[in-house]
C-alpha cells in the first residue's frame, strides 16, 4: 500500500471519529446538568444548615425586592405614636415615637441594606481573588512583591479609623458607594489566605500540564486555579457580607453615615436617643432591627457552613443520579 493510500486512510479514520461521538450532546447536557446543578442541590437539601440559611436569606431578599412594592412607604403620624406590638394587625411590630410602623420600616430598610452587602462582598471578595491569585501563582516575581506589599501596608492600618477617613471625605448616600467604601478595609486578610491556597494548588499535576502545553496564565487561572478555590471564595464572601452589616449599621448608629430613617442602625440610634433602654413601653423600637440584624447575620453563618457540604465532591457524586453509586442522603 502506498503512502497516498495510507493518508487517505488515516483521512477517512479521523473523520468517521469525528462523526461518531460516544457520548450524545444531550446525555453530556444532563450529566452537567445533574452533577453541577442537581447534584448540589440535593446535597443543600440535606443539609439543615445550607437549607434554613438559603431560606432565611431568601426570605431577604423577597422582603427586599416584593416586600416594598406590598408594604406602603411609611410617613410620620400615620399610626398612633408608640404604639406597643401585637395589638394591631396594621402596624403589628408598633409605632415609632413619630408614629411610623416598626414592621414599614424594616421592610424599606432592606433594600438599601441587600445592596450595601452586594456591593461590600463583591468588592472585598473579588480584590482578595483577584490579588490572591495573582501573587501566588507569580511567586517570587515583581508582581508577587509589589501586591504583598500593598496588602501588607492596608493590614497595618487600623480599619475602623480608615473607613470613617473615607466616609467623611465622600459623604457617601448610595448604598452602593457605601458597601464599596466598607469593602475596602476587608480584603487584604482573605488576599494573604487565598495566596497561601493558591501556592499549594499550583504545585499540582494538571496545573503544570496546562502550563507544558502553552496555555496563557489568563487561561489557567480562570479554568484550573479559580476553579479549584470556587468553594473557598463563596464561604467567604457571606462571611464578609455579615461583616460589612456589621460596619454599616455600626457607623450608622454613631451618626457616621448620613443619616436616613429608612436604616437598621438608624432607626436603633433614634430608639436610643428616645430612652429605649429605659422606657419599657419603647424597647420593642430597639428589640426588632436588633433581631433583623441578628437573624440575617445567623443566615449567612449557616449558608457559609452549608457550603463546606454542598461544594464536597464526594457528596455531590453520590447524590448524583448519572454516576454508579446510588443516591443516598448525608448521614
Amino acid at each position: 500500500m502506498s503512502s497516498r493510500d495510507d493518508a487517505v486512510d488515516l483521512e477517512e479514520l479521523f473523520e468517521s471519529s469525528d462523526e461518531y461521538d460516544p457520548v450524545p450532546r444531550a446525555e453530556r447536557l444532563r450529566r452537567w446538568l445533574d452533577l453541577s446543578v442537581l447534584a448540589p442541590a440535593r446535597v443543600a437539601i440535606n443539609d439543615w444548615r445550607a437549607l434554613i440559611g438559603t431560606i432565611i436569606l431568601g426570605c431577604y431578599l423577597v422582603v427586599g425586592t416584593v416586600g416594598v412594592v406590598v408594604v406602603e412607604r411609611p410617613y410620620s403620624d400615620v399610626a398612633p405614636r408608640n404604639a406597643p406590638p401585637f395589638q394591631n394587625l396594621e402596624y403589628i411590630l408598633g409605632t415609632d415615637t413619630v408614629g411610623q410602623p416598626i414592621g414599614a420600616l424594616l421592610v424599606h430598610a432592606t433594600p438599601a441594606m441587600l445592596k450595601m452587602i452586594f456591593a461590600g462582598a463583591m468588592v472585598s471578595v473579588g480584590l482578595a481573588a483577584l490579588v490572591g491569585l495573582l501573587s501566588g501563582f507569580m511567586r517570587d516575581t515583581l508582581v508577587d512583591t509589589v501586591l504583598m506589599s500593598i496588602t501588607d501596608v492596608i493590614i497595618t492600618i487600623p480599619g475602623l479609623p480608615l473607613v470613617i477617613v473615607l466616609l467623611a471625605i465622600f459623604e457617601p448616600e448610595n448604598p452602593y458607594m457605601v458597601g464599596v467604601l466598607l469593602g475596602l478595609d476587608n480584603w487584604p486578610g482573605l488576599a494573604r489566605t487565598v495566596r497561601s491556597q493558591v501556592l499549594s494548588i499550583r504545585e499540582e499535576a494538571y496545573v503544570e500540564a496546562s502550563k507544558i502545553m502553552g496555555l496563557s496564565t489568563l487561561t489557567i487561572l480562570r479554568r484550573d486555579l479559580l476553579g479549584q478555590l470556587m468553594p473557598y471564595i463563596t464561604i467567604n464572601s457571606a462571611l464578609s457580607s455579615r461583616r460589612i452589616i456589621f460596619e454599616s449599621v455600626g457607623l450608622y448608629f454613631i451618626g457616621v453615615l448620613p443619616f436616613t430613617t429608612f436604616n437598621w442602625g438608624v432607626m436603633m440610634n433614634m430608639a436610643y436617643q428616645n430612652h429605649a433602654l429605659t422606657r419599657p413601653d419603647r424597647l420593642h423600637y430597639l428589640l426588632f432591627p436588633m433581631a433583623t440584624i441578628f437573624l440575617m447575620s445567623f443566615g449567612l453563618v449557616l449558608f457559609s457552613q452549608g457550603m463546606d457540604s454542598v461544594f464536597n465532591v464526594r457528596l455531590q457524586a453520590r447524590h448524583a443520579s448519572t454516576t454508579d453509586g446510588e443516591v443516598t442522603s448525608d448521614e
